[in-house]
Parts: structure tokens; C-alpha cells; sequence
């Protein structure tokens, strides 16, 4: 994992890209979470245009997958400069995206990491960033809060978020920042099995039992999608 100039957790995750056959995808993840924060922008003079725009990306699984949404479609555009400013996309982000994107596959490849595409292979992607982000979890209370798993932390997913309303059970957050609450940013819904695949060394069974089967309201804990 040295070779990659990412955080511990992100060379995990672009490692277990080849394992779940899914390297090209984690890849572009991987160079997208580094710039994630100045992706979209929202002048005020068309600020439902661009949410709706920005909706448009949105994948059920989450944030991750909408990101990847993202950069396969511009991709799709030949890396248009129009097609950015139509979607409310800073192009100069996406650019910077694409460079850190050839560095990580020319990393990938000198440590011989076969590059394999699977784009509709949602477990596997998911899998994957569950691999390198194991840390970050958070199970949704019977209270209708999230908490994370290790440390009982009361933790909020961020409005931005294409999962913001929809409360799976199990979720892996990419990071959390501090605002009003502690909002987690770039979240995905997960299984709690995988944990015990991935992270068998850091997850015990009886941690991750799944205390929400008992009485909740009918729209929490929505069960892990695996579209």
C-alpha cells in the first residue's frame, strides 16, 4: 500500500478493486472523493435548476455510485466543457479528477493490479469501500439516529446526500464534518455481513446484530439495496 499516495484506507479499498473485480470503478471513485467537496456548484439565480441537475446523478445505493455516475458520463461527453457548465459541474474539478484518476491506474499498473471494468456490479464496488473504509459505520437506532458501530457516536447523514431521506439500516460514511451536527458526508448503504467478509479481525458477530428488526417506523431502516 505504500505505493499509492492516498490515505491507508483509500489504497485498501482501490486494492480490494481487484479482488471484486471492479479496479476501473474504484479507481475513479478513488480520484473523485479527492475533489468531492468542489464538484457541484448552485448559482443563486438557478438553484432549483441545478439540485434538480444534481438529483439527476443520484444512484440508490448512494453517494459513491452517484459519483461514479458522474464521471462516466462526462467521460461518455468526451470530457466536455459544455456538458459540465449544463449540469452544474465545476469543469476545472472534473479535469483535476481525470489527472489524479491517470495517476492512480499508472500506480495500479506498476504493482501489477489488473485494471477490470464492472460498472453494474454494484455489491462488488460497495464491497470494496467497505474493504478500506471499515472504520466508517454507522447503524441507524431505533430513535431514528444514526450512531456509529465502534464508538456510539450520534451521527447525521448530510442533506446533500442522495441517501438523505432514505435511511437504510447500515451505512459507510466517508467522512464526518462538523457544521450544526456531525454530518457524515458521502454515504452508502450497506450489509452488515460484509463487515465480517471484509474485517473479520475488527467486527464481531454480536456487534453487528441487527437491533433494528424490532418495532421502527415504516420508513427507517429500509433493508441494504442490492441494485
Amino acid at each position: 500500500m505504500a505505493e499509492f499516495p492516498v490515505d491507508p484506507m483509500m489504497a485498501k479499498m482501490l486494492l480490494a478493486g481487484e479482488k471484486y473485480k471492479c479496479s476501473e470503478e474504484l479507481v475513479t471513485i478513488a480520484a473523485m472523493l479527492s475533489i468531492n467537496s468542489a464538484i457541484f456548484y448552485r448559482p443563486k439565480d438557478k438553484i432549483i435548476h441545478a439540485d434538480t441537475a444534481r438529483k439527476n446523478f443520484n444512484h440508490l445505493a448512494g453517494d459513491h455510485l452517484s459519483l461514479l455516475n458522474v464521471y462516466n458520463q462526462w467521460k461518455d461527453t468526451d470530457y466536455s466543457t459544455q456538458w459540465c457548465y449544463e449540469n452544474f459541474i465545476q469543469y476545472r474539478s472534473m479535469r483535476r479528477a481525470r489527472d489524479i484518476r491517470e495517476q492512480l491506474v499508472g500506480l495500479m499498473q506498476r504493482v501489477e493490479i489488473e485494471m477490470v471494468s464492472n460498472v453494474t456490479e454494484c455489491v462488488n464496488i460497495r464491497k470494496s469501500i467497505t474493504a478500506g473504509y471499515f472504520y466508517h459505520i454507522a447503524r441507524l437506532s431505533k430513535g431514528g439516529n444514526y450512531k456509529t458501530v465502534k464508538h456510539n457516536q450520534t451521527v447525521t447523514i448530510h442533506p446533500n446526500s442522495s441517501l438523505f431521506e432514505d435511511l437504510p439500516r447500515w451505512v459507510l460514511y466517508h467522512e464526518l464534518v462538523f457544521t450544526t451536527k456531525e454530518f457524515m458526508r458521502q454515504v452508502i448503504s450497506i450489509d452488515s455481513r460484509w463487515l465480517l467478509e471484509v474485517a473479520p479481525h475488527y467486527y464481531k458477530p454480536k456487534e453487528l446484530e441487527d437491533s433494528t428488526n424490532k418495532k421502527m417506523p415504516k420508513t427507517m431502516g429500509r433493508s441494504t439495496r442490492t441494485e
